[in-house]
């Protein structure tokens, strides 16, 4: 309104406008035409406004007035558009759209009739064109306005009862008593409650502070369960913060085993390590790396959980800004990120491990490009092959999307979704290593299939100690796989494992003698032959003195 009352001040220091008239006529006559409609306007006739009708300006002495600031107004920010046309013309169109060949206008294709319908939901709805065009490939068209509408709705908040210091029945009546209105959250989880309202703060209540509750959405507790870590393993938690899964494994694993929370930022560790504690979780080592760099610096596990980073297009109804600042660059990006800490995560997985062997891939992202790229990639890469995730519940996995065809067992992946599932967008993948050994080129692949009997059967047997060593030397696979048949005839000693463990530092240590081993039975190499060195001394001096 000021800036209204500075503009009329402006025309009549100009001699535009004559000081007779009404200076809070034309404000008024400026504000209702900003709001787009007048307040003696019945809506009975805004309901049925012609859409396609052509804005007429207005006629009078004001005429020129009004127009020099619409002028002026094309140089500053768009006005707020009226968003109850733009609503109704995204109905009609999507009514049009469904019935395209009875209901179209003549002479119109549907290219138009999409680039209309795109335009209005950017508007109405505040996304990019960049985005929409990816969710319009994505979902059909009356999916994607609920896909939308469900965006704008907040999720429910949920928390997972910590069962190693309370159940969910105790937990659920002291809230009660304080005065929180829940329910449990489904027929699938065990553990979580949906919370309505509270007549106190949900993250400070004294059952939060002694550890009896995580705040956590119902999306992140699909993970864990697809991993269904089992008691006494070692697990890892590649990218763990804020440690909300992190914790859940270990209530089910009830305190055993070994879990290792790797995060590679160390500002997010601090939370880990704070809820850690106050959920009294006594078997989880937190380290700070590079998962990227993991299988060099540990391995061997029986599970990994890599709860990827991504784009967060899942999470649009916490976090807005997801609509307008990702485009290409930024989903390959994370796309790339994302095969990288994938193949780390299956090469620090143990296929011989009695209980585990597996891997669970998770995103919070619903783009092809962060999800079934990524798994199809690790497909190829990689000696695993995607099993059931255990949920009953979920959308199954695209095996096609546009022209890119992906491995038809990714049908067994899971897809949830805010309008369908009443909770964020998720993808989860449930992996099976089945051999230690890692692809080469096709060559290589041909000669490992040629020699399966030899080199797959014999990894059944090797000890977890010597995991990491065979996951850091894929470049080199002959290395490790030729002492495997020794191996496999002492399997019933334990004295001779022992024995067996320290073999790789030893050949360090002599190996002129362990490559001197297979020339006793060839032509010797003239770059073995140091020994002969001083009789050939003593040969050239002979010479000389001759």
């Amino acid at each position: 309104m000021l800036f209204y009352k500075t503009l009329i001040l402006f025309f009549v220091l100009r001699g535009d406008l004559s000081e007779d008239e009404s200076v809070e006529e034309a404000v008024d006559e400026a504000s209702r035409q900003k709001m787009g409609q007048k307040e003696e306007e019945s809506p009975d006739l805004q309901l049925n406004l012609d859409i396609d009708e052509q804005f007429k300006l207005p006629t009078g002495p004001r005429a020129g007035f009004l127009a020099v600031c619409d002028t002026l107004m094309a140089f500053l920010p768009a006005e707020l558009p009226d968003l109850h046309i733009i609503h109704q013309r995204i109905k009609g169109n999507m009514e049009v759209l469904q019935d395209f060949v009875v209901k179209r206008e003549e002479g119109r294709t549907r290219q138009e009739y999409l680039a209309l319908l795109r335009r209005d939901m950017a508007a109405y709805y505040s996304y990019s064109d960049f985005l929409l065009v990816k969710l319009m490939d994505i979902f059909p068209l009356p999916e994607l306005i609920n896909f939308l509408e469900a965006n704008e709705v907040p999720r429910p908040v949920t928390i997972r009862t910590n069962t190693l210091k309370t159940r969910r029945r105790d937990l659920a009546q002291a809230l009660i008593n304080r005065g929180v209105n829940l329910d449990p959250l489904g027929k699938w989880s065990k553990t979580g409650l949906v919370i309505y309202d509270s007549s106190v703060p949900i993250g400070a209540t004294p059952e939060y502070l002694a550890g009896h509750y995580m705040l956590q959405g119902a999306s992140s507790l699909l993970p864990v369960m697809a991993l269904a870590p089992q008691e006494n393993e070692r697990i890892l938690d590649m990218c763990c913060a804020p440690g909300g899964k992190t914790s859940y494994i270990a209530q089910l694993m009830k305190n055993t085993g070994m879990i290792l929370a790797n995060d590679s930022n160390a500002e997010r560790l601090r939370s880990v390590v704070g809820n850690l504690h106050r959920l009294g979780v006594t078997n989880a080592v937190v380290s700070n790396c590079d998962g990227r760099q993991f299988p060099k610096v540990l391995g061997g596990f029986d599970r990994v959980l890599l709860d990827a980073p991504c784009s967060g297009t899942g999470v649009i109804s916490k976090d807005p800004a997801v609509k307008t600042n990702k485009d290409e660059k930024d989903i390959l990006r994370c796309a790339h990120l994302q095969k990288e800490l994938i193949l780390s995560a299956i090469d620090s997985v143990n296929a011989a491990s009695e209980t585990g062997g597996y891997i669970v891939y998770c995103t919070c992202s619903i783009m092809v490009e962060e999800n079934e790229w990524v798994v199809d990639y690790a497909l190829k890469k990689r000696n695993v092959r995607l099993v059931a995730t255990g949920l009953d519940f979920g959308k199954e996995g695209f095996t096609r999307f546009k022209d890119r065809r992906f491995h038809p067992s990714l049908k067994s992946t899971r897809r949830f979704y805010p309008h369908t599932h009443n909770m964020d967008g998720f993808f989860i993948a449930k992996f099976k290593k089945f051999s230690n050994a890692i692809p080469q080129a096709q060559k290589g692949n041909l000669v490992l299939e040629s020699q399966a009997g030899g080199f797959i059967v014999p990894f059944s047997h090797v000890s977890d100690e010597e995991t990491p060593v065979e996951a850091a030397t894929s470049s080199v696979p002959d290395t490790v796989m030729e002492p495997q048949p020794k191996k496999k005839k002492l399997e019933g000693s334990k004295i001779n494992k022992k024995q067996k463990l320290p073999q790789p530092a030893l050949k360090k240590g002599h190996s002129l003698q362990a490559q001197r081993r297979p020339l006793k039975a060839g032509r010797p190499s003239p770059k073995m032959m140091h020994p002969q060195v001083p009789t050939r001394k003593k040969h050239r001096v002979k010479r000389n003195g001759q």
